[in-house]
């Protein structure tokens, strides 16, 4: 069933038709040659220069002003903008010279897509342009982009402002809005930095399975899925880091993967039910070194992506310079609410939790009501990079008994913005110990948590092998990038981010 077109569709469709009906097609299938982008000619060229005097573009039509047989025009490349210039006696010379003239004036609309070619001079007005000598239709647009208007403070208005047109047509937000394309590169600067600052020190960049028999390395509820050909239930994994640390039992000293990880849970500003992580795993370390190695790399990040080790996010400055601010988990809890609860037992704890204000319930154990407790009162404080270290056992299931503190094991995590970015351990080598703290957690699920690990037999027995001494940690990309870009949304740092299936309007 046909879908109901708008007037400017129509229109569009019409002049698609007339530029057929001229024996051109508007979608051809040749290759366009490109010399230069509109970034690299508006930086470098200077009055006088021969430089550009031979320059082939392909871009987006923005903006179109016929005066007579001398028309003005903008093109959008993926670097940006520049200003065309078109006269009727000159484009195109030949046979195609009236068509071409006929379809820049009257069928050519705003969003198509075109190739160009010419030289550069600055105009009367000092703006520099290119003056068009041949013009070829490269593809058409049917549909109307947004229109976008700047008032007189300069504040840009798209017709993309609605979150559920942004994320859902990412690709118009991108046509629309150059600074969100920036956004998207600052991403990939940062994944790229991380990347070369690990490579570097010899460690190794592997791959591990998205499906998974059994889920775990991670408190989450997971998507469950069903392979035909084993006729078996799979998981979309919920964290690689059981996989990973396999491979460190198998002999290598460093591994590190960006992963996609899937977790069934609700969606909000810093949730997506798909994100990516990066974990490193490196053998003969502990979570000590691993705090000091967080330190630099985010440092590293942060300078090569601004220049600086300084980061504005909102109405904050955030500076990575080292050394962050370094807080027990009990210190930040007894530091912003002047409860000491070191020495709490879960009935405890959940009168405390309770007098705080904080919604608890019967499936909560130990180590969630300390969680709940950290989260509501501590969090929000914590803008500036802040390791929390030394965690209670029940909260850390795959985490080594701290080697001083009773009951405690050795984690940290970084909260930064007031959010959780990364979570680190010394990793848990004895397989003993592992066993029970599975079996822990078989009884948590049994109470009701759904996010309760299960217990994995084959890394089990890769633990009995034996594995070194290890230092772990998960790195959250998504919301480092929020950090990174002055994103206010995880949405806003995902190109397609997950949403409701769109409903037809027609």
């Amino acid at each position: 069933m046909e879908r109901h077109l708008s007037e400017q569709e129509i229109i569009r469709r019409e002049n698609l038709n007339k530029i057929i009906e001229m024996g051109i097609n508007p979608f051809p299938n040749e290759t366009f040659e490109i010399s230069h982008s509109a970034k690299e000619i508006i930086e470098n060229f200077k009055e006088g220069s021969e430089d550009f005097g031979s320059v082939q573009l392909a871009g987006r039509l923005m903006s179109q002003r016929v005066m007579g047989k001398a028309s003005f025009a903008e093109i959008q490349d993926s670097s940006g903008r520049i200003q065309i210039y078109v006269n009727r006696d000159e484009i195109c010379p030949g046979e195609n010279k009236t068509l071409y003239n006929q379809i820049f004036k009257k069928n050519l609309d705003l969003g198509d897509i075109i190739g160009i070619k010419g030289h550069v001079f600055i105009t009367q007005t000092g703006t520099i342009s290119i003056h068009v000598k041949a013009l070829v239709l490269l593809s058409k647009s049917v549909k109307p982009l947004p229109v976008v208007k700047t008032d007189a403070e300069g504040k840009v208005h798209d017709g993309v402002s609605d979150p559920e047109f942004k994320y859902r047509q990412r690709y118009v937000d991108l046509t629309v809005n150059p600074e969100v394309r920036s956004t998207f590169i600052k991403r990939t600067k940062m994944i790229n930095a991380m990347r070369k600052f690990m490579t570097d020190r010899g460690y190794l960049e592997v791959e591990t399975p998205i499906l998974q028999s059994i889920y775990g390395g991670a408190a989450a509820r997971p998507f469950k899925t069903h392979h035909n050909a084993l006729d078996t239930a799979f998981y979309l994994r919920i964290a690689n880091e059981l996989y990973l640390k396999r491979l460190i039992v198998g002999g290598f000293d460093g591994v590190f993967e960006f992963a996609k990880d899937f977790r069934n849970e609700g969606m909000s500003r810093f949730h997506n039910p798909e994100f990516t992580m990066m974990e490193l795993y490196v053998a003969y370390k502990d979570y000590n070194w691993m705090m000091d190695l967080m330190e630099e790399m985010i440092e590293y990040v942060a300078q090569e992506i601004h220049g600086t080790t300084k980061v504005k996010v909102g109405d904050n400055i955030i500076s990575f310079k080292r050394p962050w601010k370094r807080f027990t988990m009990f210190e930040a809890i007894e530091h912003y609410t002047g409860i000491d609860i070191s020495n709490m037992d879960e009935a405890e704890l959940r009168t405390t939790a309770k007098s705080l204000k904080i919604h608890v319930d019967d499936t909560m154990g130990k180590g969630k009501l300390i969680d709940e407790i950290f989260g509501e009162q501590c969090e929000h404080h914590l803008i500036q990079p802040t390791f929390i270290t030394d965690y209670p056992v029940e909260m850390s299931p795959l985490a080594k008994k701290h080697r001083t503190k009773e009951g405690l094991v050795e984690r940290f995590e970084v909260i930064c913005n007031a959010k959780e970015i990364c979570n680190a351990f010394t990793e848990l080598n004895d397989p003993i110990d592992q066993r029970k703290r599975f079996e822990d957690q078989l009884e948590l699920g049994k109470r009701g948590d759904e996010e309760a690990m299960q217990l994995d037999e084959d890394y089990l027995r890769a633990l009995e092998y034996g594995m070194p001494p290890t230092a772990g940690i998960g790195i959250g990309i998504d919301r480092l990038a929020m950090i990174m870009t002055n994103a206010e949304s995880i949405q806003d740092v995902l190109f397609f981010p997950q949403m409701k299936p769109e409903k037809n309007k027609d």
